[in-house]
């Protein structure tokens, strides 16, 4: 035990950078965090970096592994730490003269924005606002930057109500007649202070801490903390990030963009975030601290000239103000961009026209821009091919294959702010997070308004279609997670005037309410009343260069989910190489079929199911045809009927009259049948290839439908289809054997009578675990193995997914399950009898074809477990067919 507790007590937890000095991990994320590894980045190029010290993210898991404690061996590394930021500077941490001041950042490996905690112009106190006063000569610059810290540390630290103070400083301007806070005086910020001091002590019953060490530790508490606040639990679970990564603490010296007209602070990127267009984006503040551009509390000016012009603005860019700060600015871009061969966001301060560079990080962008900026830096010769294609998250392709606004619609503009995220979305206006979530369960497609969104407000937006807020730049909290989510955001309409309590805003003379319709466009900042109609997407330009690209590098195949025409349309629009799961099902509930399927259920022998089916056949011929014909040359996967005959029957009284009189038989006989069809658990009952053991007439019916229509396709087209006939359920291997010869024998006797032949497959689908265990005597009948993994997944855990969703969710929370095992593929257990399945029927047909065909078809982390597994293909639904594409290529490059 002694060994153990020295080696933790000699592990080491602070590196410090800037000033010259840089302390290691080479840039490690892993162990500095994001932010951390890219400050020691900036320092090592030669930026001008504020000197301090990264507290590992190694710290942030011993802290709630000893519930919140720190050992005395950090506290030593920390004062180390301070001791070079002060030789750096020349200034001391708590000298009432000339005081050192820092910031205490969280840095996680990947950006959160604005999901965990940060605290600026620590050290102040009543003692050291005076010597700052005295020493920088501007004493309304030091009691702003005390009153700033109070109101930042009483929320984040002290957890104190925010409102309370924001109360009070909009109470000040008020008995001052003045609008923004930079016109308060040095007198009026030293009575805020005052009021905030009150506020702490009223609520916290304890004085503000004066002593700066303790300010110091209950900084870095806090934001480690902030780890495991709520916000940053659900953009965890949002984005896919382990809680087991936890944050680093970045403490860094102290720079002031509030000291005046030379002064200012912003936030800016290399390219355009939205557009991904080669051009320097970004907003700054003059006389301002970092937090107020990203809050949204104050509307920002443009960085570049051109940008304001475009949009009109009158407050003049950086470019302009600061010609010569900007110059260097622009020569940083480069720089950054050049040395980490992405797109940076950057955070930037300039103290009296010094510049000073706070943060690099690969910049969120939407989906259009990421792929804009893969296939440019890949033509400028900056990265691969290859490396363009790892560059864009699969997932994120999703924003590009739904409608945008058609631009030949009519459209009631009532409003215009600015274009923070890009797309189109029409919803109910609803005022809060938590109503957002709630109305979005229930199924409605909402827009958030907000005068300007919190971190707090994370769920809400997701929730959300859109993301509408009176204040804010496109560099704000609003803008930069809603371009991370994907979701539309128009920010900074100041046109619009909020009443939160009365659930409602005005804006050019009209009242919208909550529960009104409107339709925000992300790309144009343009706020319409009502729904707007839509168009399709067209996928060409970088997106076809880039999926050509993806292509090239994929082994697995992609295939669609689709049994309509119109998805079947889709789908090889999309690059689609074949259909893997055509539902037949789906066609029965057609309005002009529905009698003939019933008229087959309730008939007491097989002479009338025949009948029924007679019907039937030449339906499902024409569906056939249509798919093959669409699809010619491809695959196309069928599976023959799987859901229990019950789900065809009617469930209303005057339901039952109707069918009643179009079979010919009473109510009373339609009921008394319906209940002897009635199961328990019809999910694992009478369906699948259950119905043609007992019911063979009805597969013959369907084989027959499939082989006609495939035979005249390849007469008219000259191309034959490939059809795949799938058996669903199987169990045994005597189940597919009899269900096999079945359709062997339709296809005999088709072939004959229309004197062709083609090729075909009959196969099962895999989706119960002892199918997966007796793989290998299964696949002596059949010829390919399609995982159905959402049965699969239903069958191994025992969970069923139509009711899953009121406990899924806290075995996620509590980390049972990684991820919502219907969404991600359980690759532990179902994985396992996947891979089982695979290795065991290929050991019986070395050629045997392998796919899946759930939902998990277009997920990207369970398509890289099928390339793992080695498996031939996935199906995915249309519109997930290139996500899959470039997922697959992905995971081929890592294997």
């Amino acid at each position: 035990m002694a060994s153990v507790a020295v080696n933790l007590q000699t592990e080491r937890y602070v590196y410090r950078f800037g000033g010259g000095v840089s302390d290691g991990g080479n840039g490690d994320k892993n162990l500095l965090g994001g932010k951390g590894a890219n400050l020691d980045g900036m320092a090592g190029i030669g930026l001008p970096v504020p000197p301090g010290f990264t507290i590992s993210t190694a710290m942030c898991t011993r802290y709630y592994d000893e519930g919140g404690a720190f050992p005395d061996s950090l506290r030593d590394e920390v004062a180390s730490g301070l001791r070079h930021i002060e030789q750096v500077t020349g200034k001391r941490f708590g000298d009432a003269a000339d005081p050192l001041l820092v910031s205490v950042r969280s840095g996680a490996r990947t950006s959160m924005p604005g999901m965990m905690d940060t605290v600026l112009n620590l050290g102040l106190n009543d003692q050291t606002v005076a010597g700052l006063a005295a020493v920088s000569g501007d004493a309304r610059f030091a009691w702003d930057s005390y009153r700033r810290f109070i109101q930042m540390y009483a929320d984040v630290v002290l957890e104190l109500d925010h409102g309370a103070f924001e109360d009070a400083l909009e109470i000040a301007k008020e008995d001052r007649g003045v609008s923004l806070d930079t016109d308060l005086t040095a007198d009026d910020l030293r009575e805020l202070v005052t009021t905030y001091k009150g506020l702490v002590e009223e609520q916290w019953h304890k004085p503000f801490p004066q002593d700066v060490h303790d300010q110091l530790w209950g900084a870095i508490g806090a934001v480690f903390g902030s780890w495991q606040s709520d916000r940053a639990k659900v953009y965890r679970r949002l984005h896919d990030i382990p809680g087991s990564w936890g944050t680093a603490v970045n403490v860094q010296a102290m720079v002031f963009g509030n000291m005046g007209d030379t002064s200012a602070t912003g936030v800016a990127f290399t390219r355009d975030p939205s557009t991904g267009e080669r051009a320097y984006y970004g907003e700054f503040l003059i006389n301002a601290q970092g937090e107020d551009v990203v809050a949204g509390i104050r509307t920002p000016q443009y960085l570049t000239k051109a940008a304001r012009e475009r949009a009109g603005a009158k407050a003049a860019s950086m470019e302009e103000a600061l010609p010569e700060t900007y110059a260097e600015l622009a020569r940083v871009f480069d720089l950054l961009e050049t040395h980490y061969r992405d797109m940076q966001a950057i955070d930037f301060t300039v103290q009296q026209g010094k510049l000073w560079m706070l943060q690099t990080r690969a910049g969120k962008r939407t989906a259009k821009a990421a792929l804009k900026i893969a296939v440019d830096m890949a033509n400028e010769g900056l990265i691969t091919q290859d490396e363009a294609v790892g560059r864009v998250d699969p997932a994120a392709l999703d924003q590009l294959l739904h409608p945008t606004l058609d631009p030949n619609a009519p459209r009631e503009v009532i409003a215009k702010g600015l274009p923070a995220s890009p797309g189109a979305a029409s919803g109910r206006v609803v005022f809060d997070a938590d109503t957002a979530e709630k109305r979005a369960a229930a199924g409605d497609a909402v827009i958030l308004v907000r005068v300007e969104t919190s971190p707090e407000d994370i769920h809400g937006m997701h929730a959300a279609k859109g993301i509408l807020t009176a204040r804010g730049g496109m560099t704000s909290h609003a803008a930069v997670v809603a371009r991370g989510m994907g979701r539309p955001c128009v920010s900074g309409v100041g046109s619009l005037t909020i009443d939160a309590k009365a659930k409602l805003f005005r804006v050019s003379g009209k009242e919208v309410r909550e529960g009104d319709i409107v339709t925000i466009d992300g790309a144009t900042g343009e706020v319409m009343l009502g729904e707007v109609a839509t168009v399709q997407p067209a996928l060409a330009g970088d997106f076809g260069v880039l999926m050509g690209w993806a292509d090239d590098v994929r082994r697995l195949k992609v295939r669609a989910n689709a049994e309509t025409p119109l998805d079947c349309r889709t789908a090889r629009r999309f690059g689609a190489e074949g259909i893997g799961l055509c539902r037949t099902e789906h066609m029965f509930f057609d309005a002009s079929r529905i009698s003939a399927v019933r008229q087959m259920i309730l008939a007491e022998d097989e002479k009338g199911r025949r009948a029924a089916l007679d019907k039937l056949l030449p339906e499902q011929r024409s569906d056939f045809a249509e798919i093959f014909e669409i699809m010619a040359g491809l695959p196309v996967t069928i599976r023959l009927l799987d859901p229990p005959l019950h789900e065809f029957l009617p469930h209303e009284e005057a339901e039952y009259a109707e069918v009643a009189e179009a079979s010919g038989v009473s109510v009373e006989t339609l009921k008394r049948r319906a209940a002897e069809l009635h199961e328990f658990n019809p999910m694992l009952g009478h369906r699948g290839c259950r119905l043609g053991i007992t019911y063979p007439e009805i597969y013959a019916m369907q084989a027959r439908a499939i082989f006609e229509a495939a035979v005249d396709i390849a007469i008219k087209t000259g191309e034959a289809p490939i059809p795949e006939v799938m058996v669903p359920l199987v169990a045994t291997r005597r189940e597919l054997e009899i269900i096999k010869a079945l359709v062997d024998a339709e296809a005999k006797a088709v072939f004959a009578e229309k004197g062709k032949t083609l090729d075909y497959l009959v196969g099962t689908m895999i989706e119960l675990p002892r199918a997966a265990l007796r793989a290998g005597e299964i696949a002596e009948v059949g010829e390919f193995f399609s995982f159905g993994t959402n049965d699969l997944t239903q069958t191994a855990l025992g969970v069923s997914r139509d009711d899953a969703a009121r406990f899924l969710g806290a075995y996620v929370e509590q980390g049972i399950y990684p991820k919502d095992p219907f969404v991600s593929l359980d690759t532990e257990g179902v994985g396992e009898l996947i891979q089982i399945a695979a290795e065991r029927g290929r050991a019986t047909r070395t050629n045997i074809k392998l796919g899946i065909c759930g939902e998990h078809g277009g997920d990207p982390a369970s398509i890289a477990f099928c390339e793992a597994a080695g498996l031939n293909y996935v199906s995915a639904s249309p519109n997930r067919v290139p996500i899959a594409r470039l997922a697959a290529a992905q995971a081929a490059m890592r294997k």
